[in-house]
């Protein structure tokens, strides 16, 4: 028989890219799924860990009840074996607020990427500012797939990776969401 070496995996998810882009399309964001789809271990891979990197609303009263609200799904993915990663936000204009984690998940992509090895290193986000991180993972000799919609996707980060994995089909299976807005 042929016995395929697995391939260990990393992915890396930027929470705020791909939430924005499954609301987009009005679904809403089945995580386990999206986990299992990128494992992919019928093609003989084996997730290592999946980080998620997360912005929190800024620890200030006006933002309590979102804070809990996004504290309580963050305990959620780590009770369901995700590995969470998160940003303290600053308020931003009005209604907003600011918590970029990019930086963070760039970081340590590489330093866990060196550590553990990985063969294959997804990236979830269309964020072309990863460009240059997808670049530096090649360069160790790590294959790179960006996982995104075609309408998230950054031509640099696109043109960066080793293959794109268009996450369309697999939000098209989530559950539509009715707008709050």
């Amino acid at each position: 028989c042929n016995l395929m070496r697995t391939q260990r995996v990393l992915v890396f998810v930027d929470e705020s890219n791909v939430v924005s882009s499954v609301r987009t399309l009005g679904r809403g964001l089945d995580w386990i799924k999206l986990r299992d789809h990128l494992a992919n271990a019928d093609r003989g891979r084996e997730l290592i860990e999946m980080v998620i990197y997360a912005g929190l609303p800024p620890a200030l009263p006006e933002w309590q009840s979102e804070r809990d609200k996004k504290n309580k799904f963050l305990h959620w993915l780590r009770s369901h074996g995700f590995l969470v990663v998160t940003k303290e936000g600053s308020p931003g204009d009005g209604r907003h607020y600011k918590a970029n984690a990019d930086v963070l998940m760039a970081i340590d992509a590489v330093e866990l990427s060196v550590e553990i090895r990985p063969a294959v290193v997804v990236l979830v986000t269309g964020d072309a500012d990863f460009a240059h991180l997808a670049l530096q993972l090649r360069r160790r000799g790590i294959r790179v797939e960006v996982a995104a919609t075609a309408q998230t996707l950054g031509t640099a980060l696109k043109g960066a990776a080793n293959e794109v994995i268009d996450l369309v089909p697999l939000f098209d299976t989530f559950e539509v969401i009715k707008s709050s807005e």
